[in-house]
């Protein structure tokens, strides 16, 4: 046993000389941990909950490098239970079962609780996941979930009913350079104020990104002072990334970019998620989709914009589609905007969702076959194109629905035409239901349309 110890003691204090700059500063207490004040600070309500020891299961949830793992530990260690750390990646739920039973074995004997902490909880499918669910009901263990991606999306109700969700946020550049600062401090080395704020500039609020660039940085000083070239020169390369929740969160700001006319906003995210290794077919979709929904009818070339910088996207590929892509973000940014389109689909979706469903009218049915006529079919139909203006009054919706309106062209870019000419003709078919010619009308009470004339 003694023998156990001594081999134990001597493996951490190899890791601690080899470990990684990042993992040889994770904090021992909650007063070492860095940033995160609002669930840790004197009033923040993870730390009353540690401190008051009544902290149950909880999952955190929070981009790479905000502390999820470093929480997980210091929590183990302040409330004196054994940690346990699986990964969703590799683990399943035999180790889970594993675990719960070693737990169990622990607590009988030794009177010591158990934090499972487990990695990546949201690569667990549903089984994976109910396996936990038993040694959380009883008390067991305390489950300790990390995940980067939205909970709601990918965690089970009856796991998120049993923990506590607490969201830790990207750490500020305050925060990134009071870690800089102690690192230096325990690495006994020494680093150009432009030098350390440029680490907690580009680490994008990621305390592990800012300790490994500055563990590089301190390789090529080679034992100088860390000048603003080497941190330059670490973060060569620099690869941008985010998880399924930011990829929702980046594509809505993109589209709110667009939809608000301002192409340098548009641009900007667009870039962003090509450099994060976005789809480009999502972002067409998306343009396509934006182009009838937020432009429609004020710039009817939008749309056939947006469909060629899709078709670009499959016919050129990346990196010059990126091009096409752009060139569509312009055009749609700085088009007129009008949702009226959209409306009206939706309107009409709301009525044929709650009102009665007529038939349709007998004028407007199908009058090609053989005995159409003695049903009443076509008969009174009145072909448009028989008129000069290429219009005429008839009613061509049940009349449920007849006369409700649906479409409300905007004065916003090419819809102001459309806007005159609907208004013109809805004046004409609500005064003048009597207007079409007595010889029209009379061809027409026979029978619709002659053959040729189409329906």
């Amino acid at each position: 046993m003694a023998g156990d110890d001594l081999f134990s003691a001597s493996l951490e204090a190899r890791l601690a000389r080899q470990a990684p700059l990042a993992e040889r500063m994770r904090p021992k207490s909650l007063d070492d941990v860095v940033g995160q004040a609002h669930l840790l600070g004197p009033r923040g309500p993870l730390r009353a909950l540690i401190e008051s020891g009544r902290l149950s299961s909880i999952i955190l949830w929070g981009p790479p490098g905000t502390g999820k793992t470093t929480l997980a530990r210091v929590v183990a260690a302040v409330t004196e239970r054994s940690f346990v750390a699986l990964s969703a990646v590799t683990a399943g739920v035999k180790d889970v079962r594993g675990a719960a039973d070693e737990a169990r074995q622990r607590l009988a004997q030794e009177g010591q609780g158990t934090i499972l902490f487990l990695d990546e909880v949201h690569r667990f499918n549903k089984a994976q996941q109910d396996a936990l669910l038993p040694a959380v009901e009883e008390g067991i263990l305390t489950f300790i979930g990390a995940t980067t991606e939205n909970p709601f999306f990918e965690l089970n109700a009856p796991l998120l009913s049993r923990a506590t969700l607490f969201r830790l946020e990207p750490l500020d550049k305050e925060a990134l350079r009071r870690l800089v600062d102690r690192a230096l401090d325990r690495e006994r080395a020494r680093a150009e104020p432009a030098a350390k704020d440029l680490i907690a500039e580009l680490a994008d609020g990621d305390a592990r990104a800012a300790l490994t660039t500055l563990e590089v940085s301190l390789a090529l000083a080679d034992g100088g002072e860390v000048t603003l070239s080497h941190v330059q020169e670490a973060r060569a390369g620099r690869v941008l990334r985010y998880g399924r929740d930011e990829h929702y969160d980046v594509i809505s700001a993109f589209i709110k970019s667009i939809r608000g006319s301002d192409p340098d906003a548009g641009l900007y995210w667009l870039a962003r998620m090509l450099a994060a290794g976005e789809d480009p077919r999502f972002i067409a979709r998306r343009l396509v989709i934006l182009s009838s929904e937020d432009v429609g009818m004020a710039d009817p070339m939008a749309l056939v914009v947006a469909d060629a910088a899709a078709r670009a996207v499959e016919f050129v590929g990346l990196p010059e589609a990126a091009l096409n892509l752009a060139q569509a973000v312009v055009h749609l940014a700085t088009a007129p905007k009008s949702n009226r389109t959209a409306m009206g689909l939706w309107k009409a979706q709301e009525d044929v969702a709650s009102l009665p469903q007529g038939p349709v009218p007998p004028h407007l049915a199908d009058s090609h076959y053989r005995s159409a006529r003695s049903l009443g079919h076509g008969v009174g139909y009145v072909y448009p194109h028989d008129d000069p203006s290429g219009w005429v009054s008839q009613e061509y919706r049940p009349r449920e629905v007849a006369g409700r309106t649906y479409y409300e062209p905007s004065r916003l870019g090419a819809e102001a035409a459309v806007a005159d000419l609907l208004a013109e003709r809805r004046r004409a078919a609500s005064g003048t239901g009597e207007e079409l010619s007595a010889g029209k009308r009379r061809r027409t009470v026979g029978g619709a349309a002659e053959a040729g004339e189409g329906e």
